[in-house]
């Protein structure tokens, strides 16, 4: 049995919060901010939508575009650093909005690779029959933890939501292979203090570059296919010139990279799942292409996939 995506959902706030406005706020400037990052502007959720709010209306959409009802999902993964509270998880909040009173619920933390690491355990989940029908979302409030004052940090953030509906697929078709690893030495290169995120930059971009390049190889050569089968890169958007890196790794032109990151930021773990929903809706991927997902983040953690599209 084989675990594949069934459909997407996303929402990101109607909040725009652009590069000039950040002029306003912090001393940098458009100029700045696109060269080295490639953002343009981010989506803010406003101080009354939660983390498990823009979860729900991301997991509607992909329910209703999954034509199944939430009585039918057997379990919820959440991927988020930034839930309502410590406890209990946004996916248990979830639940219970949606009425999914069938589901398991349990949050992920694995900052950006965070929705990975859901496809990844919902995979052995169903390839194991012991669940079928599986929502993984990967959700962020980044806005509430971000220092606004930190020129380094606050021009790379925003919030967001992406939802997956994983179930079984025919044969060739969902999750061909996969990697995923941690590095705990690495933890204070990119962690929560207090309040705010702390980042060095330095040191996250060199592993970042190193790193997302080495897992899309590894993937594609464990599913036995080559670079040039291949179709769309979906990598973590957090940076244009480590998603660059990249794409060179694999030897890619630029048209078969799906970037999101100049209109939606740096969104952590709901970043992958976002760009895959905006592929959808752009008409860039069809049944059976390889899609390769790659991603890393706090922790470091690292994962990827390679994915061979359709049901």
């Amino acid at each position: 049995m084989n675990a594949g995506i069934l459909s997407m959902g996303k929402y990101v706030p109607e909040k725009v919060l652009t590069n000039l406005d950040l002029e306003g706020m912090v001393d940098t400037s458009d100029e700045w901010i696109r060269t080295r990052t490639g953002i343009e502007e981010r989506r803010v959720a406003a101080d009354d939508v939660n983390t498990s709010d823009m979860a729900y209306f991301a997991s509607v959409e992909a329910i209703e575009k999954a034509q199944i009802n939430a009585e039918d999902i057997d379990l919820i993964l959440v991927a988020t650093v930034t839930p309502d509270m410590p406890f209990p998880s946004v996916a248990c909040l979830l639940q219970a909005r949606l009425g999914a009173k069938n589901a398991a619920a349990m949050d992920i933390s694995a900052a950006c690779a965070g929705f990975i690491y859901g496809l990844v355990t919902a995979k052995q989940y169903i390839e194991n029959k012991v669940y079928q029908t599986i929502l993984i979302v990967g959700v962020e409030k980044l806005s509430k933890i971000t220092n606004w004052q930190d020129r380094n940090t606050a021009v790379l953030f925003g919030d967001g939501a992406g939802a997956a509906i994983m179930g079984p697929v025919s044969d060739g078709k969902g999750i061909l292979s996969f990697e995923l690893g941690a590095d705990g030495t690495k933890a204070k290169e990119l962690y929560q203090e207090g309040p705010h995120i702390m980042m060095n930059g330095r040191e996250v971009f060199k592993f970042a570059v190193r790193q997302m390049g080495e897992s899309a190889v590894n993937v594609v050569e464990k599913a036995g296919l080559k670079k040039e089968d291949i179709h769309l890169l979906v990598p973590h958007q957090a940076n244009i010139r480590i998603m660059e890196a990249s794409r060179l790794r694999l030897e890619l032109p630029e048209d078969k990279v799906m970037k999101t990151v100049h209109k939606y930021g740096n969104t952590s773990s709901s970043s992958i799942p976002l760009a895959l929903a905006d592929a959808i809706e752009e008409d860039k991927m069809k049944d059976g292409d390889i899609i390769v997902c790659v991603g890393f983040g706090g922790g470091l953690t690292w994962g990827a996939v390679a994915i061979r599209w359709g049901k």
